[in-house]
């Protein structure tokens, strides 16, 4: 059978001090006529990037109001996470190598997982593109089947999203986090346009007393005395580390004392990753004030929590992006934002209110440069961003979208 993930317990009112006991209310009363129904959700990993932070608070909040949900995570190998990366950057715009071999790379392991797929669902909810084909290969579909893609496909080749068209279309739903992502050729009885969500009760958003963040920082050799600014994201040609270095140096130019650091997930499956940390850490080079940080030096979710509430402006300097769960978490802290004016960040980022949407290196090094001469203003997108965070993207209000979801497919 497939990989099934623990989680550990989460109970649903330890929420309610965040979100009022009416919201917890309720969710439990949408849960009520759906208790006992079976749920498994299905991504490629279960360590790393945000369908997996997601899915370990979902997962157990689900069988909290009675639902009875699982978690699994479909296997493959190195040449099948590289076609992925392949048809994932194709979907993002990118002009990729899409051959014959990389489709049936790609179809042959989702095939493979499929066979490993065992028992029958109520709700089958499949993240992002990796298991996308498993449905292709069901003999007998029972249950609904939901389709979760969290990144931005508007720009999609052609060729790439003619290959995964008919896979999606095979499926009961798709979720979309923009309507504006929802291609026109796409048919489907319904699609679902829902955010993604933070727990502010997890190792990376729960709350931090100033002797634990100075601790964390000072580990890493940052000066917490020095201005800091820090992005965190995987390393790809979408999130721009190169990009980010260069309006560093723009700012330290004016402010000499800067620092910044760079936070990312290295994945042995990530041969972009590793390719994009070595140039990243070449464009650095020997400047000590840039700090490139990842699990590889035992950074994990404490420490970036640590890190995004010692920071003085928190960067996304995306060239795509689907949303930006960072971006949220670096809100929920009460900071401010500097982040590019694409995908789903301004859905969360509300331009001179809760941060600065920007468009190139110059004007992204000028507003940072503004907070960090102006920490008064800073504090105050910062705080406004927090409450903006608490009614629009916290993990309760996705659960009560996946119970209105399940009862509109029911």
């Amino acid at each position: 059978m497939l990989e099934v993930v623990e989680t550990g317990e989460k109970l649903l009112k330890d929420y309610s001090p965040i979100v009022g006991e009416e919201e917890i209310e309720s969710i439990k009363k949408l849960a009520l006529p759906l208790q006992g129904k079976k749920i498994v959700h299905i991504n490629d990993s279960s360590l790393g990037g945000g369908v997996a932070e997601i899915l370990s608070a979902l997962v157990p909040l689900m069988k909290d109001v009675g639902l009875k949900a699982e978690w699994q995570v479909i296997k493959g190998s190195e040449d099948f996470f590289e076609a992925n990366s392949i048809i994932l950057n194709g979907l993002q715009g990118m002009d990729v190598p899409f051959t014959q071999e990389v489709k049936e790379i790609f179809l042959k392991y989702n095939q493979l997982s499929e066979e490993l797929l065992e028992g029958e669902y109520d709700f089958v909810i499949i993240h992002e593109l990796p298991p996308l084909a498993l449905l292709n290969y069901r003999k007998r579909k029972v249950g609904k089947w939901i389709w979760w893609l969290y990144n931005d496909p508007t720009n999609a080749q052609e060729k790439v999203w003619k290959f995964i068209r008919p896979l999606i279309e095979k499926y009961d739903a798709a979720v979309f986090t923009l309507k504006e992502y929802v291609k026109n050729d796409l048919k489907l009885k319904k699609i679902a346009i829902i955010p993604p969500a933070i727990d502010p009760l997890s190792p990376k958003n729960m709350e931090l007393s100033q002797e634990e963040i100075e601790k964390i920082v000072n580990r890493y050799g940052v000066d917490t005395h020095r201005p800091i600014i820090t992005q965190v994201s995987k390393l790809s040609p979408w999130k721009d580390p190169l990009g980010v270095i260069d309006m560093y140096r723009l700012v330290k130019k004016e402010i000499k004392e800067v620092q910044l650091v760079l936070i990312t997930f290295m994945a042995s499956d990530d041969p972009e990753g590793w390719e994009y940390y070595e140039k990243t850490a070449r464009h650095a080079g020997e400047d000590y004030d840039i700090h490139l940080l990842s699990n590889l030096n035992g950074v994990g979710n404490l420490e970036v929590n640590g890190f995004q509430r010692a920071s003085d402006v928190i960067i996304q300097k995306s060239i795509r992006e689907g949303f930006g769960l960072v971006i949220t978490e670096a809100l929920w802290k009460g900071k401010p934002v500097v982040a590019a004016n694409v995908g789903g960040i301004p859905l969360q980022v509300d331009n001179r209110h809760t941060g600065y949407l920007v468009g190139d290196i110059a004007e992204c090094a000028e507003r940072v440069i503004y907070f960090l001469k102006n920490p008064e203003a800073a504090k105050k997108m910062g705080s406004a961003g927090k409450e903006y965070v608490r009614k629009n993207f916290l993990i309760t209000r996705l659960l009560k979208d996946y119970l209105e979801l399940f009862h509109s497919l029911v």
